[in-house]
């Protein structure tokens, strides 16, 4: 890794840490990708790895997928960006409604970030109200409103990062996953505009919704008037052809989306039903702009991923095979002894060391953070690249072949057997 590392040294005199997203940074040098093929990574100093991070989740289809890279560069040679609507977008629009159930209307955006930025401020608008819900744990992006930590219980959040106004983050309160009277106790005391909520959680791991629990949230929000917002920046797309709403038959006011609709580009959405999509700009009174929203290489590739996922039963051959892994992770773990869990929905899996269950953002977040830690560094030196730290969420693919998905089971079980001994 010695490339690596020399371009990481000069990469940190020029970019805080040297990475331009946080997570990307792990000691004593994060990889430098020369090329991503199918389900595998190529470093600068030409090491391949079987790639379980998959860029946090776009590449549903895999890395440089030819029939997602061909209508890139189709569109690529017809032009980059406009400044005016496109074919493309309107496509990529289009079949958004036809598999969302919440996509009455839709509008783009440049980022899972912007989506859940401008779906709060929608939500606020249209109710006119101030206070919001978020998860314990949850991501939401790094604007102000989502960058906010528990408060006391009685008392808004408080900033999770420096330069959050406190005066900002006392909006937005904080509840517990699968704890449906934590939002009704919020709800109860505080006019609540909306709960922008994961319906499977992916910020500290892989969490999934206990029975019930997705249905009786949106009962509750219906009741108190609040907007409830699916955040599915990770799982439209990826937990089903519709995304966690449909694969849990629950429909939310508003949804946000990212990754996989832009197919490897940046892109980004917030749909919903009309009554509260009409009230954005040029339509509306509530504003919500960006120069690359909608960009036509971005629909033009998410729309060709989309299509090509959900042909065929490619969607049952990813979730079979991810099925098979994470059984196989489970015996080991249980053969060596090893303490822990593994959750997992769809093409989504997750490890927690130390803990027989991750419910809800508390009980993953006690989870052994350095046992995963030499399981990264394990996995690493053997050809697998894992999300570096503990509370991502690995990813499947359609590009993971059943020869994959074997040299993963075995390195895993040489993991737990290292362990183990």
């Amino acid at each position: 890794m010695d490339r690596s590392a020399e371009l990481y040294s000069e990469s940190k005199q020029l970019t805080p840490g040297g990475v331009s997203s946080p997570v990307r940074a792990f000691a004593p040098n994060p990889l430098f990708i020369a090329e991503g093929r199918g389900s595998k990574v190529v470093d600068v100093d030409g090491n391949e790895y079987i790639d379980l991070c998959m860029a946090y989740g776009p590449l549903i289809a895999g890395h440089a997928c030819r029939r997602v890279m061909d209508a890139a560069r189709a569109q690529i040679a017809r032009g980059t960006v406009y400044g005016a609507p496109s074919v493309p977008e309107l496509d990529l629009i289009k079949r958004i409604t036809t598999e969302v159930p919440s996509a009455e209307m839709v509008r783009l955006a440049c980022s899972g970030t912007e989506a859940t930025m401008h779906a709060i401020r929608v939500a606020r608008g249209f109710t006119g109200r101030d206070d919001i819900i978020k998860i314990n744990g949850g991501f939401h992006g790094t604007h102000d409103a989502a960058l906010v930590n528990a408060g006391s219980g009685s008392s808004g959040g408080t900033p999770s990062s420096k330069g959050v106004l406190a005066d900002v983050a006392k909006h937005t309160f904080t509840a517990e996953y699968n704890d449906i009277q934590s939002f009704s106790d919020i709800m109860d005391r505080h006019e609540i505009a909306c709960v922008i909520m994961e319906p499977v959680m992916g910020n500290v791991g892989v969490v999934t919704p206990e029975k019930g629990f997705l249905e009786d949230l949106r009962k509750v929000t219906e009741e108190h008037g609040t907007v409830l917002i699916f955040d599915e920046v990770i799982t439209g797309f990826r937990a089903s052809s519709g995304g966690a709403q449909k694969r849990y038959g629950v429909t939310p006011d508003m949804t946000t989306m990212g990754k996989i609709i832009g197919g490897g580009f940046a892109a980004g959405a917030f749909m919903g039903k009309r009554e509260i999509m009409q009230n954005v700009a040029p339509q509306g009174g509530i504003y919500a702009a960006g120069t690359f929203a909608g960009n036509p290489v971005s629909a033009a590739a998410g729309l060709a991923q989309i299509d090509l996922m959900c042909s065929g039963d490619n969607y049952a051959k990813v979730e079979m095979r991810t099925a098979a892994l994470v059984k196989s992770i489970r015996e080991s773990m249980e053969d060596s002894k090893v303490k822990g869990c593994v959750n997992h929905v769809a093409s989504m899996f997750s490890i927690f060391f130390g803990i027989d269950r991750a419910t809800n953002g508390t009980e993953a977040m006690k989870a052994d953070r350095q046992m995963f830690d030499r399981m990264f560094r394990f996995m690493l030196q053997r050809g697998v690249y894992l999300p570096p730290s503990a509370f991502e969420v690995d990813f499947m693919s359609l590009a993971h072949s059943d020869e994959d998905c074997g040299v993963l089971a075995e390195r895993f079980k040489e993991f737990f057997g290292s362990v183990k001994q």
